[in-house]
C-alpha cells in the first residue's frame, strides 16, 4: 500500500506561484510513475505531469508545459508541482497519484494510488 498526502494549495492571483507537495508512505514508490492531475468543477480529471520516478523522465500537458515543473525529492520521499504564471482556468482540485504502469500513464484509471487532493484557487 501506498499513501499519498498533498499540500501547497491555496488562493493565488493570476500570474502568482504555487508549490504543491505530495509525500509518498508505506511502500517505496522508488519504482512507479507518479502523476499530478486537476479535476474543475464539471469537468472530468485531466492529466496535468507524470514523473517516472526511478529516472527522473517527465511529462506535461500542452496547456503548462513551461509553467508547471514536476521533480522529486528521494530522500523525502516527497514529488512536488512547482506552478508559476498562474491563470484562473487552473483553478481546480489538484491530485498526486502514483502508478505501476510503465511507460508512465497520463490516464487517471491507470492510477492504483490517489491523494485525498488540494484546492488551487487563481484569482483573475
Amino acid at each position: 500500500q501506498v499513501q499519498l498526502v498533498e499540500s501547497g494549495g491555496g488562493l493565488v492571483q493570476a500570474g502568482g506561484s504555487l508549490r504543491l507537495s505530495c509525500a509518498a508512505s508505506g511502500r517505496s514508490v522508488s519504482s512507479y510513475g507518479m502523476g499530478w492531475f486537476r479535476q474543475a468543477p464539471g469537468k472530468e480529471r485531466e492529466f496535468v505531469a507524470t514523473m517516472r520516478w526511478s529516472v527522473g523522465s517527465t511529462d506535461y500537458a500542452n496547456s503548462v508545459k513551461g509553467r508547471f515543473t514536476i521533480s522529486r525529492d528521494n530522500a523525502k520521499n516527497t514529488v512536488y508541482l512547482q506552478m508559476n504564471s498562474l491563470k484562473p482556468e487552473d483553478t481546480a482540485v489538484y491530485y498526486c497519484a502514483a502508478s505501476d504502469f510503465i511507460p508512465v500513464p497520463t490516464i487517471a484509471s491507470r492510477y492504483k494510488y490517489w491523494g485525498q487532493g488540494t484546492q488551487v484557487t487563481v484569482s483573475s
